[in-house]
């Protein structure tokens, strides 16, 4: 197994972008890398173990039943005066112009042995993983948590104890590398 040099660790974070679907190409991810994302998720630090992520994948026409379901909870939720035309068709656009969405669900150790904050912290670790491992084969994916995922229990199929933190949106891209901007560590640290 070769390893990878800490210089190249370094520049895949520091180069990791959120890539909206709007900048995806009609490309298709092939599933052993979706896979892979997956994996690589399953991989994150968890506390005593109690690995919480849950994924649900949709792809093809599956995309387009999500889309319209995300569509129709917001025309549900929204009252009438703040109701968007243009709100309520986003959803379907943005899963029509992705590859593949992956629901981020967490399960609930049932012992609630360690704070729920904790598995909160650990499914952002795994979707850290899948981020970088997405930036790795040129693929463009961000994290989306619209309101409507309190809503979608029942066509999630979730489990008792379990909940959708948002999605992930996933599409090859041709967008330019695009410089990060963050401000210096320096001003975010206190030694002690």
């Amino acid at each position: 197994m070769s390893k990878l040099l800490p210089e190249q660790v370094n520049e895949l974070i520091k180069n990791r972008r959120s890539i909206f679907p709007k900048s995806y190409i009609q490309k298709s991810i092939p599933k052993r890398i979706i896979e892979q994302v997956l994996e690589n998720a399953n991989w994150a630090p968890t506390h005593k173990l109690t690995e919480p992520w849950r994924f649900k994948v949709f792809r093809g026409d599956l995309l387009e039943q999500l889309g319209n379901e995300l569509s129709e909870v917001y025309k549900t939720i929204t009252p009438t005066e703040k109701f968007s035309e243009i709100k309520y068709k986003k959803p379907l656009k943005k899963a029509l112009q992705s590859d593949t969405i992956i629901a981020i669900c967490m399960q609930r150790d049932p012992k609630e042995s360690i704070p729920e904050w904790e598995e909160i912290a650990s499914i952002g670790a795994a979707v850290q993983n899948m981020y970088l491992t997405c930036s790795a084969y040129n693929i463009g994916c961000y994290w989306s948590s619209p309101e409507a995922i309190k809503h979608l229990n029942g066509y999630l199929n979730l489990k008792i104890g379990e909940r959708c933190l948002g999605f992930l949106y996933m599409g090859y891209h041709e967008m330019p590398s695009i410089k990060g901007m963050r401000r210096s560590i320096a001003e975010k640290i206190e030694w002690f």
